[in-house]
């Protein structure tokens, strides 16, 4: 196995020179563990914080450059700002001293190039024309030529057949039920359209997306019952109802070829997707012909509908449950290092993918941050200053934000898709160590608030946590590298989904 790059710790006095050690699994574990002891030895006590005048070098206080950024080939340079005299996070200020600021590099874009920019993020795949083959554009063209003449034709169609049905004999009303039943789909097409910007995250997480799916069709068909009682209200409920079912419909059709993908062996999804197709439409035409039947007894309408939707989600919960995908998004890459940091082994595809979260809510902490930008990572630039010379040889930075309880990953211009992998790895070894020691932070935060004391964490607090995931990472990536791969999970950067921020190495001129 190839010796992993090993991270710089700091000596007293002199640069130690980086050393690569490679463990076995069960001494990988056994080191974690000490590490955890020794982070919590180090929670109990004092926090040592940097002196104000040693906080930032003379040559970086003075208005210097701290580094620079990149965002889709935008940059920004962040200066210390000796005249912020303190930084407010999540509502509340923090310490004194220096911050720091972000000074654009480029002039505005103008308004033109703006509005492109916006709406090329709606109509084109990330990376385009990079990302698609040269097919693609063609293949669109003509397809959205299609749907225009089926949306002009779809005018005339819905006003004949609510005329077919009788709704009223005069010509203004059908008129008018036909515009408002054409306003209604317009607006879910509307939602299809802005949902479908979500873009890549139908490849790494469409377990989630999908499950997610399928509530927003429940609550689409709930809001359409709903206008029943609502009559008046028809048009607004019944524009939303189609908006929410149109995303959900987005969910679905995205999602549905990589799940036969991971069940078709060679060359044969398009026979395993034909196949799903019909065993969805047999049951669905049986599921219709019931509610038939039932309808004609005067059921319940809530009630009906209360058991048909539990029905289905439980049935959506465990069709996303039983797929199993031998790929490492963030969700089942969080399963496999923590069970590697916990018990020196990797998961099976079977176990890691029966453990993965398929429920994320909008409101749920996301505790890793992978690809962030540097104003996101640091309260204040002692704290950049400290931990740089740590990764002075790795194209990634690792820290923890206490402000915003995370941990971030920031990564260079020159990293790789293994660079990536490693910050990955290593942030979330961090947020072992982080979570291993809050009990014993949060005891003494107590304490010290019985003493008329107010501590404000900052990024200087948690750097020993910061040394000794580096020494853990230096000796354990590779062999949790190697043992994902005996398990027959494939590791991608880009299901990782890293923010595209990047910290550049040459300062211009």
């Amino acid at each position: 196995m190839a010796p992993v790059m090993g991270l710089k710790r700091p000596a007293a006095g002199a640069a130690v020179a980086a050393q690569t050690v490679t463990l076995p699994a069960s001494a990988v574990r056994d080191a974690v563990r000490a590490a955890v002891r020794e982070a919590e030895a180090t929670a109990q006590a004092p926090a040592a914080r940097v002196p104000a005048a040693a906080a930032v070098p003379a040559e970086i206080a003075r208005d210097g450059v701290l580094c620079l950024e990149e965002v889709d080939g935008r940059r920004w340079s962040y200066v210390v700002d000796a005249a912020g005299a303190s930084v407010k996070a999540n509502g509340r200020a923090s310490v004194g001293g220096p911050a720091f600021k972000a000074v654009p590099l480029q002039s505005p874009l103008p308004p033109v190039e703006e509005i492109m920019s916006f709406i090329r993020s709606y109509v084109v795949p990330e990376g385009f024309p990079h990302s698609v083959t040269p097919s693609y554009v063609p293949y669109m063209s003509w397809r959205a030529l299609k749907h225009f003449f089926g949306g002009a034709m779809g005018v005339f169609t819905t006003r004949t057949l609510l005329n077919s049905v009788g709704v009223s004999q005069s010509r203004a009303v059908p008129g008018a039920v036909a515009i408002n039943w054409i306003l209604k789909d317009g607006a879910g097409r509307v939602g299809k359209m802005l949902f479908a910007r979500q873009g890549k995250k139908f490849d790494y997480d469409l377990k989630q997306l999908r499950f997610s799916g399928d509530l927003l069709m429940e609550l689409g068909a709930g809001i359409e019952l709903a206008t029943a009682a609502f009559p008046q209200l028809f048009l607004p409920m019944a524009c939303i109802a189609n908006v929410v079912k149109n995303v959900a419909a987005v969910t679905s059709t995205s999602t549905r070829t990589p799940i036969y993908k991971a069940y078709a062996k060679g060359e044969n999804i398009g026979d395993v997707t034909a196949k799903g197709e019909s065993v969805g439409n047999i049951a669905d035409l049986l599921g219709t012909g019931l509610s038939i039947l039932i309808s004609k007894s005067n059921p319940s309408l809530v009630t009906s509908f209360a058991f048909l939707s539990c029905g289905y989600l439980l049935s959506s919960y465990h069709e996303v449950r039983s797929v199993v995908l031998n790929t490492l998004n963030r969700a089942r890459f969080t399963v496999a290092v923590d069970s590697f940091i916990k018990t020196g082994y990797v998961p099976t595809l079977k176990d890691g993918n029966s453990q993965e979260t398929v429920f994320n809510p909008p409101w749920r902490h996301e505790p890793v941050a992978i690809g962030s930008r540097f104003g996101e990572a640091f309260q204040e630039p002692a704290s950049f200053v400290a931990i740089k010379p740590l990764f002075e040889d790795e194209r990634y930075i690792v820290t923890y934000n206490p402000t915003k309880d995370k941990v971030y990953a920031l990564l260079k211009d020159q990293a790789k898709p293994d660079d990536i992998l490693k910050a990955a790895f290593h942030a979330h070894v961090l947020l072992h160590f982080i979570n291993a020691s809050h009990a014993n932070l949060n005891a003494r935060r107590r304490m010290n608030s019985n003493r008329s004391y107010q501590h404000n964490p900052v990024n200087m607090d948690f750097l020993p946590h910061i040394e000794e995931s580096c020494k853990i990472v230096m000796s354990s990536y590779g062999v949790f590298k190697k043992k994902a791969r005996e398990q027959g999970w494939i590791m991608s950067e880009s299901l990782l989904n890293p923010g595209r921020a990047r910290l550049c190495g040459i300062v211009p001129q």
